[in-house]
């Protein structure tokens, strides 16, 4: 997953509010949101290569989500997936600050990773690069992409203002369905290439950060193959799914409110 952007704390209805688009190669094989059939009270999308997942929430109050760290072209080689990470704290039961803190002495086996964790009470955020580290993330609205945590990519810019926009205007306070969603969902299809002077340097030549520049990427062999809506209430967890195949090509769509008993 390669954008996310959350809210925290930040709405009466929803402690949390997060929207996200996976970019992945279009080949690697995965599963539509759906509960884990290892552990029901797990839901979300399942990697089916390395058996971990991208986000992840639980009926408990728990969600997980990470994205990988683009540093060049060259290929990382790690024993553990990072996807792994996201699954086992949304099956797990530790707290968020225990599960990021053990995480530490282990972090450089895993392929560069941001993460987020949230326990129900706390939200917190863990890395590997360049080291090992966490926070508890403060209220407001938060991104992370593919560089460092709030780093003020122009992707990250566009689902931050979206996501807040979403959050000010009436719809959000009400009971929503799948229509209700459907700015956000707009938002992050959003195809339009950043302004050179406004592209990160992560060392992939300027033509690949141009075309890894908008909140969707879109390609025949790599790029956006789901986004993603979540919504966390006091009694139940909204989790919207837009799968995509190659060049953009819609997949299918998922829509779940999940009760909250945790």
């Amino acid at each position: 997953m390669c954008l996310i952007a959350a809210a925290w704390q930040q709405h009466p209805r929803y402690a949390l509010a997060l929207i996200a688009n996976r970019d992945e190669l279009h080949a690697r094989p995965a599963s539509a949101a759906a509960p884990d059939p290892e552990q029901p009270d797990v839901y979300g999308g399942r990697d089916l290569e390395a058996g971990g997942s991208w986000l992840q929430v639980s009926t408990r109050g728990r969600l997980a989500a990470v994205t990988n760290v683009r540093v060049g072209r060259n290929p990382e080689t790690a024993p553990r997936s990072r996807g792994a990470l996201v699954r086992d704290f949304a099956r797990g039961g530790d707290d968020a600050a225990s599960y990021v803190a053990r995480l530490a002495p282990i972090a450089r086996e895993h392929g560069r990773y941001n993460l987020l964790c949230w326990d129900g009470d706390a939200l917190m955020f863990a890395t590997n690069h360049p080291e090992a580290g966490s926070g508890v993330v403060s209220p407001g609205v938060h991104a992370m992409s593919n560089g460092a945590f709030d780093a003020p990519w122009p992707k990250s810019g566009h689902a931050t203002r979206a996501l807040r926009a979403w959050l000010d205007s009436p719809v959000s306070s009400h009971e929503v369905d799948a229509a209700a969603l459907e700015p956000l969902f707009v938002a992050l299809a959003d195809t339009l290439p950043a302004p050179d002077a406004a592209l990160p340097d992560t060392g992939v030549g300027l033509d690949m950060e141009r075309w890894l520049s908008p909140p969707f990427v879109r390609g025949e062999r790599y790029g956006t193959r789901c986004s993603t809506i979540v919504l966390v209430g006091a009694d139940a967890i909204v989790f919207a799914e837009r799968r995509f195949g190659p060049d953009g090509v819609p997949r299918g769509d998922s829509f779940a409110v999940l009760p909250r008993i945790g």
